[in-house]
């Protein structure tokens, strides 16, 4: 089974950590999601493993019901995954919103990006510690547990849902827990984050390669047909895979550009005109001064708000001498003036602060540097 782990992609700040699906609980304060998906791969697992079960027990249709047992083993068991991660992630004061699980496994969100290696290899190795664990007792019980028995079946259960669950887990990519000890690694031997999201990341796309081709690989050894549940189940968990170990390395390449982020650099610089100013005329003005935004200021000169490019885009050229520039601007408030020096992540927290289209920057001596507009930390952010 699949598992985002530790660097599960962080929760919104300030969110409430409500998630999708039935809240089935909240051990140790954590909120536990289970999607409706979970109820498909269940009802799956329940019909290929019935006849395994009735080979070994002859229960009849109770058969169905110890297979059962086995898929809600198999998610107990990336539930007790995830909850590894979560707490340990606790411990090193990372915040947890929610657990969830579904179709291809559980994913643990948090709050913040996990800040050092160290603390990233202990998050996701975790889980599949705990899974090993836990395999490791069912394994040492078999000998206690007559095998042709309910309670035989369900102590194998245990060993192989938890065994499943951590040694899939350590695979070296992205984005699986393993993925993430190796970006650990990587980044504690760089200095680098993102190489190792990028060694990482590369390492889980090998992976869900060999995921998808497993079946046919395995039908050509022994020569048997393959299984076509097992075809389409490598299929999805590769292209999962493949997407996840993708999606990283995406953000990893974002992640590089933030110490790039500089609110001078991205500045426009602002024409000043009063409110009752034509957008027409406004225009005109910035064309003359080669102006990117415009500043409404009051009669003394101080600035009260800036016209916003969005409201603007929507009035008709032909209403254009018609409309102030007071009609489509944004007032200038507190949490919207920003220092002109703010760069990298002190710039984007003080955006996601008080979420704006355009901000007035200042000098150090309070005088207006320009206007910044949300759109062009955006598109610097995406490398557009």
């Amino acid at each position: 089974m699949t598992d985002n782990g530790s660097s599960t992609r962080p929760a919104a700040r300030g969110g409430t950590g409500r998630g999708s699906g039935l809240l089935m609980g909240r051990p140790f304060g954590i909120p536990i999601y289970v999607t409706p998906s979970w109820l498909v791969i269940a009802a799956i697992i329940t019909i290929v493993y019935e006849p395994v079960v009735e080979r070994t027990l002859a229960l009849g249709p109770a058969s169905y019901l110890v297979a059962f047992a086995f898929a809600v083993l198999l998610y107990a068991s990336v539930l007790v995954h995830e909850l590894a991660h979560a707490v340990v992630a606790r411990l090193f004061g990372v915040p947890v919103f929610r657990i969830t699980l579904f179709m291809l496994g559980g994913v643990t969100e948090m709050r913040d990006e996990v800040r050092t290696p160290g603390r990233e290899f202990w998050i996701s190795f975790a889980g599949p510690l705990l899974s090993l664990v836990l395999a490791a007792v069912g394994f040492a019980a078999l000998p206690f547990v007559p095998p042709d028995t309910v309670a035989g079946v369900l102590t194998w259960q245990l060993f192989v849902a938890n065994l499943l669950v951590g040694v899939f887990n350590l695979l070296p990519g992205l984005p699986l827990d393993g993925g993430k000890v190796v970006r650990a690694l990587v980044w504690k031997l760089t200095r680098r984050p993102t190489a190792g999201t990028v060694v990482a990341a590369w390492g889980g796309r090998f992976i869900a390669v060999l995921v998808m081709l497993a079946p046919l690989l395995l039908a050509l050894r022994t020569g048997e047909t393959p299984s076509v549940f097992m075809v389409l189940l490598g299929v999805l968990l590769g292209a999962f895979m493949w997407m996840g170990a993708g999606t990283a390395l995406r953000n990893a390449r974002i992640r590089e550009r933030i110490p790039k982020l500089r609110a001078r650099t991205l500045a426009r610089r602002a024409v000043p005109v009063s409110g009752d100013t034509p957008l027409s005329e406004a225009r005109r003005l910035m064309g003359e001064a080669d102006a990117g935004a415009v500043l409404v200021t009051d009669s003394s000169g101080a600035p009260v708000s800036i016209v916003d490019p969005a409201a603007e885009e929507r009035i008709a050229e032909d209403r254009l001498p018609w409309t102030p520039v007071s009609q489509v601007a944004v007032a200038v408030t507190a949490g919207s003036v920003l220092d002109a020096d703010l760069d990298g992540e002190r710039l984007l927290e003080a955006m996601r602060r008080t979420p704006a289209p355009v901000y007035l920057l200042v000098r150090e001596d309070g005088g207006v540097y320009g206007v910044l507009r949300s759109r062009d930390v955006g598109d610097a952010f995406a490398g557009t």
